[in-house]
């Protein structure tokens, strides 16, 4: 059901030799980037008409209006299972708390007398949010999505997600019910390469955004890069990915549960359980068995994506060397399932999140442990992090320096001008001062007032 890989005995090798040594999906945007190039460009010029088009071609339903209807999403909130809606806002208030306290002051910092840079931070004027509607439903990234970019103080907010035949064409009723929660009204029935397309290029019924964020497909990760410079994008999304570090202590039941918890999204995502112990790697795989087939989705996501090249069971020699393995492959979600797990989980690099023992599994983080499960996948948890009220944010420097300071500053100004061969950059700084005025000690010595 899933296969071993087997790094005991010698020395780990480093960096990408280690990278190549485990196992990763097959996620080629590049290849997907000739399908959406022609779909980003027929929206581009035929606006909201386009999108109803492709999203009738991939959606198999066609819309008379991208933009959902007011009370389509009024009813959804008011015909919602209570359990599920008392669910949602519980976690919307954790994720307020986390993100809150993510947010940025603007401060100033003195440089010199009468010289200061001050760093004020600035959210983006409008974004558009991209929730996934295929396979699964996830109303939980809505709020993952949503709640940072109103905790950062972005004005302009607007949802997407895929049409739905069951549906009417309208998203699903659990997506809409969670933007009422949220007071979002902006609304649209687009999904895949179309709904980045609508919300870089704008259309008759959707406004261009600044910036695109969440989660989806191989096409909506190929149109993000395809239009990456004409928006901002957060990241480029790929499978969803479990790592798991374990030794003897851990509980197989616990561990295996895990690993399908996250082999059920997609045939891609996966699973990679890291261990010293051949106890563990055995109990493991035997708990996998009746737990697969309790389980739904066993055909189609579970048994693929734990029988793919992503997912196996990676023995080790050492947690020592099992932290070096983790960090090679930069998991989206990494569990620490040993003993002291805190200590192991404090010398971790590399993940998207880090789940420390047997009570934090990444289930509570999807949900409602108050982190955001928006995270980067492919590796890129060694230079990127997950969505936060900083993916929001702009970081401006205002500069404000005194006639005194400029002065005493101008001559390394205009030796490092001259020293790069651009002699108009010092000139701005002379002009500002008459002849006489210099001091070769202190560059410009300005005339008492």
């Amino acid at each position: 059901m899933i296969s071993r890989i087997d790094l005991r005995g010698d020395a780990l090798p480093e960096g990408a030799a280690l990278r190549d040594l485990l196992p990763r999906a097959e996620f080629d945007v590049e290849a997907a980037l000739e399908t959406v190039r022609p779909i980003c460009e027929d929206v581009r010029h035929r606006g909201s008409a386009a999108v109803i088009e492709w999203g009738e071609k991939f959606d198999g339903v066609r819309i008379e209006s991208v933009r959902v209807p007011a009370d389509a999403i009024s009813r959804a909130l008011r015909e919602l299972d209570p359990a599920v809606r008392a669910a949602l806002e519980e976690s919307i208030r954790r994720a307020r708390l986390v993100h809150r306290e993510q947010r940025r002051t603007t401060h100033t910092t003195q440089v010199v007398p009468g010289g200061t840079v001050t760093e004020k931070w600035v959210p983006v004027e409008r974004v558009g949010l991209y929730v996934p509607g295929g396979r699964s439903v996830y109303p939980s990234s809505v709020v993952m999505n949503v709640v940072p970019a109103q905790e950062a103080g972005v004005e302009g907010v607007a949802v997407a997600s895929p049409p739905q035949k069951d549906f009417g064409g309208l998203p699903h009723p659990t997506i809409l019910a969670a933007c009422a929660l949220l007071g979002v009204d902006e609304v649209y029935a687009a999904g895949g390469s179309q709904a980045v397309a609508m919300f870089a290029y704008g259309t008759e019924d959707c406004p261009p955004v600044n910036l695109v964020t969440g989660p989806g497909n191989i096409y909506v990760a190929a149109a993000k890069r395809l239009l990456k410079g004409r928006v901002g994008i957060d990241a480029e999304a790929g499978p969803t990915e479990i790592a798991i570090l374990a030794d003897a202590t851990a509980d197989p039941a616990h561990v295996a549960a895990d690993l399908i918890s996250q082999a059920e999204h997609d045939p891609m995502a996966a699973a990679v359980l890291v261990t010293d112990s051949e106890e563990l790697a055995a109990a493991t795989e035997a708990e996998l068995v009746p737990q697969v087939a309790a389980t739904k989705h066993i055909k189609d996501r579970v048994e693929p994506a734990l029988a793919g090249r992503q997912s196996a069971i990676v023995l080790v020699s050492s947690i020592a060397d099992g932290l070096k393995v983790v960090d090679a492959y930069g998991a989206e979600h990494l569990e620490i399932q040993t003993a002291d797990a805190a200590a192991v989980a404090d010398r971790v690099r590399n993940a998207g999140a880090i789940f420390v023992g047997p009570w934090s599994p990444v289930s509570l983080g999807d949900y409602c442990a108050g982190s955001n499960h928006v995270l980067p996948t492919g590796g890129c948890a060694c230079h990127s992090s997950g969505l936060s009220v900083q993916s929001f944010l702009r970081g401006i420097h205002i500069v404000d320096y005194s006639r005194d300071a400029l002065a005493e500053v101008t001559h390394h100004v205009v030796a490092l001008a001259e020293a790069e061969d651009l002699p108009a950059h010092g000139a701005a700084l002379k002009a500002r001062f008459a002849e006489g005025e210099l001091d070769e000690h202190r560059g410009w010595k300005v005339p008492q007032q």
